[in-house]
């Protein structure tokens, strides 16, 4: 049985057009690209849907999932402007325990070297 994505870009594509014309300028870079990742996802869901901090610790944010990749650009965006967990996790409205735990996990990865140069990017 194979699995297929939703058709993001359509979707985000007709989001812009009927609710929300005037933050059209802002996706385009992200929409321009033909495959969309789970990373550009969160970018334009957090253009779409900005939130304020106590809107946002009153979301349901148990049933996330996030892929491999998205979780290496997550830990390298955190390394190249050295954020601390906390900083991470409020910028992309997670945990800082889940934070935490990704980076257990993939230094863990790195130290059996298991595709060393990819998460070099994430060396902690």
């Amino acid at each position: 049985m194979k699995l297929t994505r939703p058709a993001y870009k359509k979707i985000y594509e007709d989001m812009l057009r009927l609710k929300f014309p005037d933050k059209r300028k802002d996706c385009e870079t992200i929409l321009s690209k033909d495959d969309l990742t789970e990373f550009d996802i969160l970018q334009i869901e957090n253009i779409l849907f900005r939130k304020t901090e106590t809107e946002k610790s009153l979301d349901d944010k148990r049933h996330r999932s996030y892929d491999r990749d998205t979780i290496l650009k997550i830990l390298a965006y955190q390394k190249a402007n050295k954020l601390n967990n906390t900083q991470v996790a409020s910028r992309y409205g997670l945990s800082r325990n889940t934070v935490a735990g990704w980076k257990k996990r993939f230094l863990l990865i790195r130290i059996s070297g298991k595709n060393d140069n990819y998460l070099n990017m994430c060396s902690l």
